[in-house]
Parts: C-alpha cells; sequence; structure tokens
C-alpha cells in the first residue's frame, strides 16, 4: 500500500507530474488489470513531502555489522564490501530538493512500481517457472522537485533496512575523485534517443551504475569488467529514454512530451473512422470491424485478419492453408494466435507466410505521432501508425546476457524481418 506521503493525488489541482514509465509488451494493461504498484505503467508525481537523499559520511570500517550507518533504520547507506577485513559505507542524509521513486520486483513497501518479468508475448509472467532475472530492488529515480524536473536513475534500491549492499563479488571500484560506485549483478541499461517524438533516432545503449554514472556496455550481461566511462553523458532521462532491467523493459515519457502524444480518446476516434470505411474481407464479403478497448484482447467474429507477407486484409477463414507444417515465429499477443498451425496463401496475390488476427496498439504513449493505423508489426499483427512502427522495427532492445533485437512494444514478441513491419491493405466495400 502507498503511504499518506507516496503521491499526491493524480487529480489534485496541485499535483505535478514528472513523467511516466511504460512497460514494454503489455498495450495499456497488466493480463489481470492494473492494480495498485503492479501497473503496466507508473506516474510519478511530486510527492507532499520530499524522500529524495544525498550521500554525507563515508565510513571505513573493518566490521561492517558493527556500523550505525548499516544498522540504522533512520539513514539510508550503500555499503562496498572490498574485503573481509574492509567495508566502505557511504552514509545519505535527507534531500529535501528530490523526490525519489524505486522500482524492482520486490513488493515490499520500498517499491514504488512493482516490475515483473516480461515473456516474448503478453502471457503473464507470473505464470513462468523460470528464476526471474530482475533484481528485487532494481533501480531508484530521483526527480528534482523544482524546475526543470529534471529525472536520473541510478541502479539498485534501497530496501527495508533503507540499505544498498554490494558484496564482495560484485563490480565495483573507487574513482580518482574519491568516491565509491559500482554495478548490480545483471545491470541497468539506459538508450536516450535523439529527436524524440517528431524526428527520433535510436541512441547507443549505456550502462548505469550505483552512483548514476555513465558507462559502455560490459562483455555480457553480468561480467565483472565494468565498461568504458563514457564522459559527457548523463544518466538523466529524457523523452523516450528506454530503460532496461533485464526482464522487462521500461519506456520514460515525460510529463510535457505525454502532452503530445495521442490520447485513448484519440486511438479510439481512429479505430471508428478506420471501421467507418466498412472494410471488407475479399472471400466472404463479409464487413471487418477492430473491437472496442474493453474487448480488445479476445477474438471477435468481425476481426480483421491479414496475410503478412503481403499485407492483405480479411476475415477468418479457411483458405489457402498450406501442406507445411512450419509454425508460426509467434502467435498474436493480445490473446489469441492465428489458429492456422502454419503459412497460409494469400487469396488475392499468392504470397505465403502467416495469417494473424491483427490487434489496435492501445498504448498511446508508444506512439511517436498521432498518425492513422495503417501499419502491422510481423508477426504478431498489433497494428499502429507508420512512423511508430518504423521507429520501433529500428530500435534494438536487449536480449539475454549480450544479444539485441527489435520487438513489438505491445506485446514484446521478437519481429521477423527486416523490415518487422508491413503496410497493410483494406478492401472496401463493393457495394
Amino acid at each position: 500500500m502507498f503511504s499518506p506521503n507516496q503521491l499526491e493525488h493524480p487529480g489534485s489541482i496541485d499535483a505535478l507530474k514528472y513523467g511516466e514509465l511504460i512497460i514494454l509488451g503489455y498495450n495499456g494493461s497488466l493480463p489481470g488489470g492494473n492494480r495498485g504498484r503492479k501497473r503496466s505503467h507508473f506516474a510519478l508525481y511530486r510527492r507532499a513531502n520530499a524522500n529524495g537523499v544525498k550521500p554525507s559520511t563515508v565510513h571505513i570500517l573493518s566490521n561492517p555489522q558493527d556500523s550505525k550507518a548499516v544498522n540504522s533504520k533512520i539513514h539510508h547507506s550503500i555499503a562496498y564490501t572490498m574485503s573481509r577485513s574492509q567495508t566502505v559505507v557511504v552514509e545519505y542524509s535527507h534531500d529535501d530538493e528530490t523526490d525519489m521513486f524505486q522500482i524492482g520486483r520486490s513488493t515490499e513497501s520500498p517499491i514504488d512500481f512493482v516490475v515483473m518479468d516480461t515473456t516474448g508475448s503478453t502471457k503473464d509472467s507470473e505464470d513462468s517457472s523460470a528464476p526471474s532475472t530482475i533484481s528485487r530492488f532494481a533501480c531508484r529515480i530521483v526527480c528534482q522537485r523544482s524546475p526543470p524536473y529534471t529525472a536520473r536513475i541510478y541502479a539498485a534500491g534501497f530496501d527495508t533496512s533503507k540499505n544498498i549492499f554490494l558484496g564482495e563479488k560484485a563490480t565495483k571500484w573507487k574513482n580518482p575523485d574519491g568516491h565509491m560506485d559500482g554495478l548490480t549483478t545483471n545491470g541497468v541499461l539506459v538508450m536516450h534517443p535523439w529527436g524524440f517524438p517528431e524526428d527520433p533516432k535510436q541512441g547507443e545503449w549505456r550502462e548505469i551504475s550505483v552512483c548514476g554514472d555513465v558507462y559502455s556496455l560490459r562483455d555480457t550481461r553480468s561480467g565483472p569488467a565494468r565498461g568504458q566511462l563514457a564522459h559527457g553523458e548523463s544518466s538523466a532521462l529524457e523523452d523516450g529514454s528506454l530503460v532496461d532491467l533485464c526482464g522487462a523493459t521500461l519506456l520514460w515519457r515525460t510529463a510535457e512530451g505525454l502532452l503530445h502524444a495521442p490520447t485513448l480518446r484519440h486511438l479510439d476516434a481512429l479505430r471508428l473512422e478506420l471501421n467507418a470505411g466498412r472494410p471488407q474481407c475479399p472471400v466472404g464479403l463479409s464487413t471487418l470491424a477492430f473491437p472496442s478497448l474493453p474487448r480488445s484482447h479476445s477474438l471477435e467474429e468481425r476481426q480483421p485478419w491479414a496475410y503478412l507477407a503481403c499485407g492483405h486484409v480479411h476475415g477468418r477463414h479457411d483458405w489457402g492453408q498450406r501442406p507445411e507444417r512450419h509454425r508460426e515465429e509467434s502467435s498474436s499477443g493480445s490473446g489469441g494466435g492465428s489458429g492456422t498451425g502454419g503459412r497460409r496463401e494469400c487469396p488475392l496475390c499468392r504470397s505465403v507466410g502467416p495469417y494473424v488476427p491483427l490487434w489496435l496498439g492501445y498504448e498511446p504513449a508508444l506512439y511517436v505521432d498521432a498518425g492513422a493505423p495503417t501499419h502491422a508489426f510481423v508477426p504478431c499483427g498489433h497494428v499502429c501508425s507508420e512512423r511508430t512502427v518504423r521507429y520501433w522495427a529500428e530500435t534494438p532492445l536487449p536480449h539475454g546476457t549480450h544479444a539485441f533485437r527489435p520487438t513489438c512494444p505491445f506485446c514484446s514478441a521478437p519481429l521477423s524481418g527486416p523490415p518487422g513491419h508491413v503496410r497493410l491493405i483494406f478492401q472496401g466495400p463493393v457495394d
């Protein structure tokens, strides 16, 4: 549960929003619904009372368990275990100029935003038997309470005892200026784009340290040696910044950026406009229609389907099944696969490829413009604007220990390609 200070009421006139974090892969809502701190997106508001902290006193100890700084329930601290006989403890004091928000897998009270592992579709990751790779206290975001309200990200979060421990095997070091720093086991990666969202270009993926410095990536995700310091680069989040927690990727949208993003009402107006054109299935001559948002996670009778090799839109039918028993690379990420069991031949152009239901992308923050839904991601069939599919298809996201691949932002399905998307071809009514 939130404490009284944790968030100002979003409906309050005085509430000031710093921005929002959106988990890629859930298209607006977790499979079981957005509840409390477990959500597909999380808004950061200025707190009623500042809860930020800043480094103050440094202790060098031979027995860290005897340290008042480590055992204190009042002060935050970060402990760097250098050897069995030496631990450096950095004590933190209250900072009334910042607000701190913590993100991680733990459901304990210090975590403001509980994030679970995202699979390659919108299956509920909590049902997965695989161990999580997201840290219980993964990272923290510190926002300036006064303009320009800069939000900075730091690896690791303080636990219930207000401590961060970097054990003897953790990657850590002393900087030339004397301050200690380190990396978490699987790391916190950040990518800042240029020109987002008007003319977005992908930046380089970097790793963020516990103290908020920026480094090039390690050889592998949990490698023992840190990368090179990225001189001149900052941990300050920008509109469109991506944060990867090794199991889930988050998008940061600033409050100002969200003012220029499409709204759910706008996306639904685009849906109604598309349906008003009465697109038809060329085979069954039935009228097709995208379902409304509350019903957008289950197949409906008039659901549009598409051949992703060519983009021709049809209704659901059994024409053109191929004898090959190749499985689709991925079923739809919004609650329902193609149900075809293989590749299909388009009756209009004879192209052979996946045949899947189409789903509208309903998470507005993932759009880079407010354009019409004219393109679909391949192979999942999520539909959005041309500029949006192009941006995400060209954005490699971390995968595994050292790989990167483009994925659909609405369901996290790996994209086929290049290009990873297709222009949809609708047939209008013949009457």
